[in-house]
């Protein structure tokens, strides 16, 4: 059975454009590009960087808690306690890819990029 972390990696690794690198503080980092998404710690725990607004929304829907450190930035944490989490986890790194991927669109067409997705 493959861990949580392996889950992850093997979903959010495969998307174009992301890479993985080892995380200055343990763990692997998600990038798009030179934009980080977020990166996991172990098997236990994510972190993301968030506009506030999305971050205040994460936090109210209970699909995040302020990050376990700076929790007064835009940073959330995501515990993950089961296999059962892993999902969740994945759709928030997806969340993170969809608005990056339209905010390269639309910088490349000279568009605008819409609130959500700075």
């Amino acid at each position: 059975m493959k861990t949580a972390s392996e889950l992850i990696r093997e979903a959010v690794g495969s998307w174009p454009g992301v890479t993985t690198v080892p995380h200055r503080f343990g763990g692997t980092e998600y990038l798009f590009g030179k934009k980080e998404m977020g990166h996991v710690h172990g098997d236990r725990l994510v972190d993301m960087p968030l506009p506030r607004r999305l971050r205040d929304e994460m936090i109210a829907s209970g699909r995040a808690q302020p990050h376990h450190v700076l929790p007064e930035t835009g940073w959330v944490s995501v515990w993950i306690d089961g296999p059962h989490d892993v999902a969740g986890v994945i759709e928030l790194f997806r969340m993170q890819y969809d608005r990056y991927t339209e905010k390269r669109a639309l910088n490349a067409s000279g568009g605008a990029p819409s609130p959500s997705s700075v």
